[in-house]
């Protein structure tokens, strides 16, 4: 199983085109995000930019370079707390800075056959990492997929790429989570 650190070296080492992440859950509990979700439960109206800014220049860098980063969140609404802070202090930013992120809401589509209930990263299509998270919501490791179950990874990426609806449209049609007027 690969920790957090590993995670992030095997990605780096490996993505040279495409990054595409499925995300499952309804509520991660990242270190990282805790202060700021903190924040945004207790009413802020905006995150920490100073803080965000490294990271919103990591993904302008990599399309710079030619990377694509794609992301789907399979959500049922109506989204908890976590789930707006994540679209609105989280995915708002990354698909100005340049990630291709989509939603796909189950309480609002047909679930797709392929979709797999698990996270994973597939890198440049030719390797799947499977996320791993406790009851809590922790990341407890990820591990390289054997290279047989790379068609079933590609299929639901596939599937929920092509059911998802672009964040920008969804988040527009949805102004009911919206804290900040701006967050657009």
């Amino acid at each position: 199983m690969l920790d957090e650190q590993e995670l992030g070296d095997y990605i780096d080492s490996h993505f040279t085109k495409n990054l595409f992440r499925l995300e499952t859950f309804d509520y991660y509990n990242v270190a990282s995000d805790s202060d700021e979700y903190q924040r945004y439960v207790a009413g802020e109206a905006t995150p920490n930019l100073e803080r965000k800014k490294p990271w919103m220049e990591h993904i302008r860098g990599e399309v710079a370079r030619g990377l694509r980063t794609y992301r789907v969140h399979v959500v049922r609404s109506p989204l908890n707390d976590y789930l707006r802070f994540e679209c609105e202090w989280g995915y708002v930013y990354n698909a100005r800075a340049g990630e291709h992120i989509r939603i796909l809401d189950l309480a609002e589509r047909l679930r797709p056959a392929d979709l797999l209930d698990e996270d994973f990263w597939l890198i440049d299509d030719r390797e799947v990492l499977r996320m791993r998270y406790d009851p809590e919501g922790r990341y407890s490791g990820a591990e390289l997929a054997p290279g047989e179950a790379l068609p079933r990874y590609l299929a639901a990426k596939e599937a929920a790429w092509s059911a998802g609806v672009d964040f920008a449209d969804y988040w527009t049609t949805h102004s009911q989570y919206w804290r900040d007027p701006a967050a657009v």
